[in-house]
């Protein structure tokens, strides 16, 4: 077993509460792991939110993580992301899910076409679609929150603009959002 968990497993138990008391208290070893994790850190809802009303997503794309928070604060989620390769391509501020979709076809803007002529102009679900297994549509045209078949890419600046999880952290994470959930991109 290894000596180091990996982020992808510490988002999930963090997510789940158990946070310090998996690093194992103040040994060389948790001191070890928290350095190896210093990106993924709790935040508090209220100082981006005024109320849960729907939940509450925040996607901190400085230090590439997703929150989530239930309406009723019962459930609280931290997962590691890919966010946009440029400043020009992230959009920041306040919208909201406006659909969700499982096994999304995916079409690039022309702008995309445009920077990658070789892309085809469509993509249907499946295994090789970038949009993953599932996709969270935002209230902005274009942009989504949606898992991906590269996971090369999570944990660093890698999309086009949208905020990318792991497969099988978009699919929990669109069982818990609705339709109403408030986001905000920071």
């Amino acid at each position: 077993m290894s000596s180091l968990i990996s982020r992808r497993n510490f988002g999930k138990s963090l997510g789940a509460g158990l946070g310090v008391a998996l690093l194992g208290g103040n040994s060389v070893l948790a001191q070890k792991r928290l350095r190896n994790i210093s990106g993924f850190r709790y935040e508090v809802w209220e100082d981006y939110f005024n109320t849960l009303k729907h939940g509450a997503i925040l996607a901190d794309t400085k230090n590439r993580v997703l929150h989530y928070w239930s309406e009723d604060e019962s459930i609280y989620h931290l997962y590691p992301v890919s966010v946009p390769l440029t400043p020009e391509l992230t959009r920041l501020g306040y919208t909201e899910v406006i659909n969700k979709k499982e096994n999304p076809s995916w079409t690039p803007t022309q702008d995309m076409l445009r920077r990658n002529p070789d892309w085809p102009a469509y993509m249907p679900p499946g295994p090789d679609n970038p949009m993953g297994t599932h996709a969270l549509y935002l209230s902005w045209q274009y942009y989504r929150i949606h898992g991906t078949h590269d996971t090369r890419k999570i944990g660093r600046r890698a999309s086009q603009g949208c905020i990318g999880l792991y497969n099988e952290d978009i699919a929990t994470l669109f069982d818990l959002a609705e339709v109403g959930t408030q986001v905000l991109l920071v």
